[in-house]
């Protein structure tokens, strides 16, 4: 649905309250009132609206603006922490993955084949020199899918070191792995406990190198359960996702041993929704990213006002909000601290896409 070609700030409230030392009272008020006397001042600058600053015997007087300016600034402290906290209350559900690959029509088979996933909608754009796939679980008006993107004579990618892996949850990791083999699909981990725990793992890659962890889990309404992408400031990563994005930190774990830490952000309980898996790797501040992974689409009531939220939580948007050219379908993209792209998309116009 959103292209992932390269596509092409907020207006901050001014303040009009002013600043004033105590020399700068007394300069203010005898250039305003060079006509008066400096003794007679005081009770016709109060005429006027203006109250007393004190700080020789005598007193001089101050615009009372900047009291006023006061307020402004609380007012706007109070419109930022409620566009904040309206983040949190938009109904936001993540939509799709988007990622490039060189056989558009083996990945297809082997994603259908081997991972059981459906292949819900194809488009091609000879225009533009690229076609796209949409494959998942379930619809896309209720499950999270993937969107894949095959440009017109490029069979091959850099994934880099930045992304991690796809989750897929499953009924049985060792059926599923069996399946895969036999299907010429290559195994980097074979089933087993995850170190430290009892939930059967394994990891698998596909033809263009990506890697996909199977978790063993009884029946999910979002089998594609999770998106895991490495970031050089865990703290900072998910404070901006808090902020920016609206989601919920789901739990945290540390794992001294690997020195590794992981975070899981999302929009409701992981074993429900799907999920961002934010890892930091121990002294690891910045990552190769590659060209292969493109972006997350996430859903929102108002990309407007989703775009303030992202520059008010230090968010670079990439493209300001509003209509694609052709399909008026409403959308904002921004990056986060750690350059990982994210698009987010009108919940109304997305629905009347897939109509």
């Amino acid at each position: 649905m959103v292209r992932i070609i390269p596509m092409a700030s907020s207006i901050k409230p001014s303040l009009s309250s002013l600043r004033f030392s105590k020399a700068a009272c007394f300069s203010s008020a005898s250039r305003r009132l060079t006509s008066v006397h400096l003794g007679s001042a005081v009770p016709q600058l109060q005429s006027f609206g203006l109250r007393t600053c004190k700080f020789f015997k005598g007193a001089v007087t101050i615009p009372s603006v900047i009291a006023s300016g006061n307020v402004a600034q609380a007012s706007t402290v109070a419109t930022q922490e409620n566009i904040l906290d309206w983040a949190k209350k938009d109904k936001r559900r993540m939509l799709h993955v988007v990622y490039r690959v060189g056989d558009l029509d083996r990945t297809i088979k082997f994603y259908t084949e081997c991972l059981g996933m459906k292949l819900l909608r194809k488009r091609d754009v000879p225009d533009e020199r690229y076609t796209n796939a949409f494959l998942g679980y379930g619809p896309e008006d209720s499950h999270f899918v993937i969107e894949l993107t095959y440009n017109y004579g490029v069979d091959k990618y850099d994934i880099g070191a930045g992304f991690g892996h796809f989750g897929i949850a499953v009924d049985d990791v060792t059926k599923t792995v069996e399946l895969i083999k036999a299907k010429g699909g290559k195994v980097t981990r074979e089933p087993g406990p995850v170190k430290g725990g009892k939930t059967a793992i394994a990891f698998i890659e596909d033809h263009d190198g990506y890697k996909f962890e199977l978790l063993e889990r009884g029946p999910t309404h979002e089998p594609l359960c999770q998106v895991m992408l490495r970031v050089g400031d865990l703290d900072r990563s998910i404070e901006f996702h808090e902020k920016a994005f609206g989601m919920e930190l789901l739990r945290k774990r540390d794992n001294p041993e690997y020195k590794y830490t992981i975070a899981m952000m999302g929009y409701g309980p992981e074993d429900k929704n799907a999920v961002l898996e934010l890892t930091y790797n121990y002294g690891v501040t910045e990552y190769d990213k590659g060209n292969a992974y493109a972006q997350i689409a996430i859903g929102t009531d108002d990309v407007y006002r989703t775009a303030e939220v992202i520059k008010l939580a230090g968010g670079k948007i990439t493209r300001e909000p509003g209509p694609l050219p052709g399909i008026s379908t409403k959308i904002t993209a921004c990056l986060d601290p750690d350059g990982w792209k994210t698009v987010f998309v009108d919940n109304l116009d997305f629905l009347k896409e897939l109509e």
